[in-house]
């Protein structure tokens, strides 16, 4: 392998190579398409350290069969001082072992990238758009928001590590009728800053006492000059105040959780810029957008007063969709499909891949937006990858009851309310031990539980484990002896060495609960590597009397925790140095 290539990437390499060479001999058509071929671990690890399907999808191309094919790439590998053994299996996948000191390498790879360990080029600087969190700004943020929040940014952390430019947007949805409930409240709070007794809040307006500040900002500002005026006095200025007020609460809320964006759209900018004219033209000149009339509503009775009515529709039907979307209303107000479909427009003109990370209460809005997005894709005559991420609520628990809701908010528990209780870490890493689209429960009680069940104590613990024995051991780690590593050694760098992999095939999926797992298997790993030591005196890390056994032993759990450090920081969680 040459210098800090990691040895993943260098035996994909060494098989590019092989068909490279196979080209030159005829057994295969000059510039065979390799975008198929994988060379990862085989499912079960007894059948070797490294497997690759080249075979069986080439052959066809090589017209030949999948195994005679192997039998040729085999040959090659034989050569491989690094590679002990081959076996041809079932239909033609090539399971190969690996030579000791490959690993042995590999572990001083880890040492010399350190914080690069891992770090991949597959982006090649292309540039993709997340768009994630876009809390309506009625209020601080709350636990509604929280996994999309962590979800979004751990996905921003990962593209960046695998070799993309990461655009992280925030769209401020301030021009909707929210806002104008918003700045009623906030008038409600401004007239009680003044000393009115306002009673209770009135049904339909935002009863938090996160407003009160609000309200006294808005007495401080103004007096009592918009005290008894008309609504049509005070309602633009309190609006544009109170989406500020409430724009500042969510940025810090955010900020607790490490979350900082790039970019905030505003949806009242982006109108009051004519964006959605713009788009609405420049889809009628491209044919996606048409006059006609909606169906009426299926599957029941139209209402009495149902008539229909002349809109302008997105052919949203060309595109998957089962009927076609109205992009303004009949009173010429623009849908929130048709304001959405010209904020994408402009997020497209500017990355080469979009992605919007949704609650699942919006999965029946992605088959229009993507439709959206395939349409000026079309027009652009440029393919625009855009892909929705949806995000499932979490259930709060504790103690395995439901949870009881803030009082600062009204109706929910906020962000800061559980970072103040549990930490950020512990948030931001226990909404990636499961798969977005799952159902979660977030019990305050068992994710601070420092019991082996509890993925996030489990894994820190490893961490602190290892920053505990490199202080203690009066011994300077050193890759000196590592020939003296074993088995059981060799065996957990298998395990650390899969990181670069796992990097690549979370970022391709778009995925970094990937992540999350993997840091949880390697974790496992090394307490049981750590356990057995317990039991067999031999087997400890730090070994009286042999020196360079220590010394070696340190060089591989200083690496491991150099991967384990590598993965949080990509999930935006901070490596713990005792517990």
């Amino acid at each position: 392998m040459a210098d800090n290539e990691t040895l993943h990437a260098a035996f994909a390499a060494r098989i590019n190579a092989i068909l490279n060479a196979l080209e030159m001999e005829g057994t295969l058509p000059p510039e065979t398409p390799r975008g198929n071929v994988t060379v990862e671990p085989p499912r079960d690890p007894s059948h070797g350290d490294l497997a690759t399907n080249a075979a069986m999808v080439l052959a066809k191309q090589a017209k030949t069969n999948p195994r005679a094919l192997a039998d040729k790439i085999v040959e090659h590998l034989e050569r491989d001082p690094d590679i002990t053994s081959t076996e041809i299996a079932g239909p033609g996948f090539i399971n190969m072992r690996l030579s000791d000191d490959a690993w042995r390498r590999e572990l001083e790879a880890i040492a010399s990238l350190g914080a690069d360990y891992g770090r991949s080029t597959m982006g090649d600087g292309r540039t993709v758009n997340i768009e994630y969190v876009s809390a309506n700004p009625t209020g601080p943020m709350h636990m509604g928001h929280c996994r999309g929040a962590v979800v979004g940014d751990a996905l921003a952390g990962l593209l960046e590590f695998a070799g993309h430019r990461v655009v992280r947007e925030y769209y401020v949805n301030d021009a909707g009728g929210q806002v104008d409930v918003l700045a009623r409240s906030a008038h409600l709070r401004y007239k009680e800053a003044l000393g009115e007794d306002i009673g209770e809040i009135p049904e339909g307006l935002y009863p938090g006492d996160y407003l009160k500040p609000v309200g006294e900002r808005l007495k401080q500002q103004f007096g009592d000059a918009y005290k008894d005026a008309p609504e049509s006095d005070w309602l633009p200025i309190f609006r544009e105040q109170a989406v500020a007020a409430m724009m500042d609460m969510i940025r810090e809320d955010l900020a607790l959780l490490g979350i900082h964006h790039d970019l905030f759209s505003s949806e009242a900018e982006l109108q009051a810029a004519k964006k959605p004219e713009a788009a609405e033209a420049w889809l009628r000149d491209h044919g996606f957008v048409y006059d006609g009339v909606l169906e009426a509503p299926k599957g029941k009775a139209p209402p009495e007063d149902w008539e229909p009515v002349e809109l302008p529709l997105f052919r949203s039907t060309q595109f998957g969709d089962d009927q076609d979307r109205p992009i303004k209303k009949s009173n010429g107000a623009w849908t929130y499909f048709g304001a959405d479909l010209a904020y994408h427009l402009q997020k497209a003109q500017s990355a080469d891949e979009l992605i919007d990370i949704w609650g699942a209460d919006h999965a029946g809005t992605v088959k229009r937006i993507k439709a959206a997005v395939a349409a000026l894709s079309k027009g652009e005559g440029k393919a625009i990858p855009f892909d929705v991420k949806l995000v499932q609520m979490v259930q709060l628990m504790r103690n395995g009851e439901p949870i009881k809701m803030s009082k600062r908010s009204g109706n929910f528990v906020t962000i800061a309310d559980m970072v103040e209780e549990v930490g950020k870490d512990v948030v931001r890493f226990t909404m990636l031990t499961r798969k977005p689209e799952a159902q979660m429960e977030f019990d305050f009680a068992k994710v601070v539980e420092a019991s082996k069940d509890n993925p996030v104590f489990y894994l820190q613990y490893a961490h602190a484990r290892i920053r505990s024995t490199m202080r203690k051991a009066g011994v300077e780690p050193s890759a000196e002896h590592l020939d003296r590593l074993g088995a059981d050694e060799l065996a957990l760098v298998r395990e650390a060495a899969q990181f670069p992999r796992v990097v690549e095939s979370a970022a391709k999926a778009r995925e970094p609960h990937r992540i999350a797992f993997f840091l949880g298997d390697l974790a496992a790993a090394f307490h049981s590597f750590w356990n057995a030591g317990n039991d067999d005196p031999s087997r400890r890390i730090i070994q009286e009397g042999d020196a360079e056994l220590t010394a070696a032993r340190l060089f591989l759990v200083d690496a491991v925790g150099q991967v384990i450090r590598n993965g949080l920081a990509i999930l935006g969680v901070e490596a713990v140095e005792e517990m």
